[in-house]
């Protein structure tokens, strides 16, 4: 039984999304895939940042989720894989939600809206690099009708991270 996904908001972040953003995501579980811990304010400062100038630029970038009542929950959006490993060149879609908002849909909606607006934007195709055991994440790759094309060895972890594709 599929149910109706909640209504959830995209905006370009702000200065003070990073202060949510620190706070909501200060949680084991939701960090358990992001390197187990919150970073420091100044990171989620920088991110916001440079996701405005995506957004300027490109037309994309990570926006910030405000669910019905316009509380912050969360970002998703796509940005170009930012590493030197991994699928280099390419636009990746991602999601990262606070753990009050888990199993309700949030994810799924927002990542939705994310490739029509990536669509809108021209871009061709998208990446979702996933950690092995995160099956929240590969569920909604799922849902989105990604599908596993690759993997890639993580230069850090003794785990090949899950790359799932998904033409436009």
């Amino acid at each position: 039984m599929n149910r109706a996904l909640p209504v959830v908001r995209l905006r370009v972040p702000t200065d003070e999304d990073a202060v949510a953003w620190h706070r909501i995501f200060d949680d084991r579980d939701v960090m358990e895939f992001h390197g187990g811990r919150s970073a420091e304010l100044y990171v989620y400062e920088e991110l916001t940042a440079r996701q405005r100038r995506h957004d300027a630029e490109r037309g994309f970038c990570l926006w910030t989720m405000v669910d019905e009542d316009g509380q912050v929950i969360g970002f998703t959006g796509a940005q170009p894989w930012p590493r030197d490993w991994g699928p280099k060149g390419e636009i990746e879609i991602g999601w990262r939600l606070g753990r009050a908002h888990w199993g309700k849909g949030y994810a799924t909606a927002a990542a939705q809206m994310t490739l029509e607006r990536l669509r809108a934007a021209g871009v061709s195709h998208v990446v979702a690099l996933v950690r092995p055991g995160n099956e929240r994440s590969v569920a909604v790759t799922r849902r989105l009708g990604m599908k596993l094309a690759e993997t890639f060895p993580h230069p850090r972890l003794p785990e090949d991270a899950l790359c799932f594709r998904l033409d436009l």
